[in-house]
């Protein structure tokens, strides 16, 4: 509970270091902008027939949507804990009175103004240049807010999980790389999932990675049916629970190692 009270004030120091490394953000912030490249290509394919149900307008709706929901939901704690494991440097955090993966995770939350500070412009210029139908019920609005909620905790669990492989084997990095690889063909990073071929789909929409990027995308762009949005908030937070718990076996596993060591 005492790290809970003194979360407001991590918040603020990850702000302020967020602010002060404006230049890296920002070059991290840019190197998710690979939606773009797949909105310039799919707009191209679709400028003279639809591709299934999308057509021009429609791609632009979803890959700025895409870019927005990238923003907002990723996690890049996995590069700190990697190199404070590595070097030990995790001690220092040990020794303080929080647990080190409630501050990794104010530090992640501190950035999100700074991306919204691009996210937000992206998702007003979207809805001003194309007629798509966007979310705009109560009902749908708030699934999509508890969903991108739920797309962070999976994402920032995972990258805990990554991170703490570290205390196991010489390169995590590498299992993310393999993560990554996965994130891009099947959240609908690259391509809308329903345009995927039939088993590749049924695989995704299984998987974690759509409830990552995907499914806050299809909330917020009204291509979820209404009768979907239950059970994949119920999918999504189920993952977010069991991540969570894996996080947190891992991270008291690798700690006993770690200490072992002489960490």
């Amino acid at each position: 509970m005492s790290a809970w009270r003194a979360y407001p004030v991590l918040l603020r120091v990850g702000l302020a270091a967020a602010v002060a490394y404006r230049a890296e953000m920002i070059v991290w912030m840019l190197t998710t902008t690979m939606p773009l490249v797949s909105l310039a290509l799919w707009s191209a394919v679709a400028a003279t027939a639809p591709v299934g149900r999308f057509d021009r307008s429609d791609f632009v709706a979803y890959f700025l949507a895409t870019m927005v929901v990238r923003q907002l939901s990723s996690s890049w704690i996995i590069w700190e804990l990697v190199q404070e494991i590595k070097n030990g440097t995790l001690s220092t955090r040990l020794l303080k009175p929080i647990h080190p993966l409630i501050s990794y995770s104010a530090e992640s939350l501190a950035a999100l103004p700074i991306r919204a500070a691009l996210a937000l412009p992206v998702a007003v210029l979207a809805m001003a240049i194309t007629d798509h139908r966007w979310a705009s019920t109560p009902a749908r609005l708030a699934s999509f807010a508890l969903s991108l909620a739920g797309a962070w905790l999976i994402t920032f669990s995972v990258m805990a999980i990554i991170g703490t492989l570290s205390f196991f084997m010489e390169s995590s990095t590498s299992v993310f790389e393999i993560w990554l690889m996965c994130f891009m063909l099947l959240s609908g990073y690259l391509i809308p999932l329903e345009l995927l071929p039939g088993w590749v789909r049924e695989i995704a929409y299984v998987l974690p990675f759509r409830y990552t990027l995907g499914f806050p995308v299809e909330l917020l762009t009204g291509l979820e049916p209404a009768g979907g949005i239950a059970h994949g908030l119920f999918v999504e937070w189920s993952y977010v629970g069991a991540l969570l718990v894996i996080a947190h076996l891992f991270w008291r596993l690798g700690l006993r190692r770690f200490g072992a060591f002489g960490g």
